[in-house]
């Protein structure tokens, strides 16, 4: 199936991307620490995560951002994101449950390109903030 074009023509200020959900699972963790090599023990390891005083193991950061990086480009197109910035807010935990909001802030015409500014948003079933960020893509134009 064909990835359907989003037209700078097409975007509002206030649009919102289609959210994309996901549990996050101890499976997501190790598969994540094998592709990217990042095997902190705080992120696999139950008993030294105790040992830390955490409650758990917890999630990579970077697995939250790519995540939400994942929806933006669900949204706006593959090749299209010019800049991508993300602030981690709180820790991620298996078992929740993780929801996007995208939320186009801004469009502009800029050096030849059709800009769109988003806001991003990753919260937990509770909605509790999770990720925030902001980013930034060239959309085609109709014209």
């Amino acid at each position: 199936m064909a990835e359907a074009t989003l037209y700078f023509e097409d975007v509002n200020e206030g649009d919102e991307a289609p959210v994309v959900t996901h549990e996050l699972t101890r499976t997501d963790l190790v598969r994540y620490a094998g592709a990217s090599g990042d095997f902190n023990p705080m992120h696999h390891d139950e008993v030294k995560a105790k040992e830390a005083g955490l409650p758990s193991v917890f999630g990579h950061g970077m697995f939250s951002a790519g995540f939400l990086a994942r929806a933006i480009t669900d949204y706006v197109g593959v090749g299209s994101l010019k800049h991508y910035k993300v602030r981690f807010a709180k820790q991620t935990w298996p078992g929740e449950t993780f929801a996007t909001k995208v939320v186009v802030t801004a469009k502009r015409k800029e050096n030849g390109d059709n800009l769109v500014d988003l806001e991003c948003t990753l919260l937990n079933q509770d909605g509790e903030v999770k990720v925030t960020g902001e980013a930034t893509a060239a959309l085609p134009s109709r014209g």
